[in-house]
Parts: C-alpha cells; structure tokens; sequence
C-alpha cells in the first residue's frame, strides 16, 4: 500500500515537472563535418517522458554535451523550448545517422514548433552557436549507437 502511494506521488511529481525522469548515463557520440571530427559526451532520452522532459528547467549545458533524443522509429518529429532556460541548436538526424536539418539558436521558453524537414530518428540537442563554429549542416554525420554506425 505504502509503495502504490509513493508511486502516485513520484509520478504526480513528474507530471508537474518538479523531479525530472531519470536520464540514463552520458555516452559518447561523434559529429563528423567538413571541418573535422567533434566529440560530444550525451545524455540519451529514450522514453515518452525523458523526451518530454528533456533540457526542461537547466541553467547551464557544458560546451561538449548535449542530449539525444531517440525516437525509436524513423518519424516526422517536431520539438519546442518549453521550460527550456538556455537557447539551443537542434540537430534532426534521419535513421542512418545523416543530419537532415539543423534549427540553430532556438528561442529559450518558445512553444514555437520546429519540425523536422524529412522523418527522422533522432534529435541532437547541444547549445546555440554550436552548429555554426562546428560547421555542422545538413548532410553531416552523427555517429551513435542508435544509427549503427558507432566507431
């Protein structure tokens, strides 16, 4: 009985955004461009509600993480910044690990939709200006387990 209330509170607290879904560990994942080969320590979203959650509520992300959001099966996807305090470049990558489009310095706080411009299986989240120094554009690959092309 004890832990059926617990659970109640535990998700209630969720849903109003105060205790975020347990995220799992960094991981590595690589951004080959032009320009060269960059290094990003991630955090990976791989439920409903790490998804949801996302970058949700944080002050600050270090200049080489970010957070990838897999969405399991290649689909439209459409993101937004809601609760999200640091503007951010979003990088939507397609199921063979090719970025298809790039949303660069996103608005902190926007319930403004920024969709995907083909379907894809992911989305990169790392900070503003990231895209532009990095020289990352569409037709760049992200190397990550989820596409199967990890090295």
């Amino acid at each position: 009985m004890i832990a059926r209330g617990i659970k109640r509170v535990v998700f209630a607290a969720l849903l109003a955004g105060a205790v975020s879904p347990a995220v799992a560990d960094e991981v590595e994942l690589k951004v080959v461009t032009d320009k060269g080969r960059f290094i990003f320590s991630v955090e990976v979203a791989e439920t409903a509600a790490q998804r949801q959650q996302g970058l949700q509520h944080r002050k600050n992300l270090a200049a080489s993480a970010g957070m990838l959001f897999d969405y399991k099966r290649v689909q439209p996807v459409a993101m937004w910044m809601k609760n999200t305090l640091i503007p951010l470049d979003m990088l939507f990558i397609d199921g063979a690990g090719r970025i298809v489009n790039v949303a660069r310095d996103t608005e902190p706080m926007s319930l403004a939709t920024i969709p995907s411009a083909a379907p894809v299986l992911a989305v990169l989240e790392v900070n503003a200006g990231t895209a532009r120094r990095l020289g990352i554009q569409p037709g760049d690959r992200v190397l990550h387990a989820i596409f199967g092309n990890a090295r």
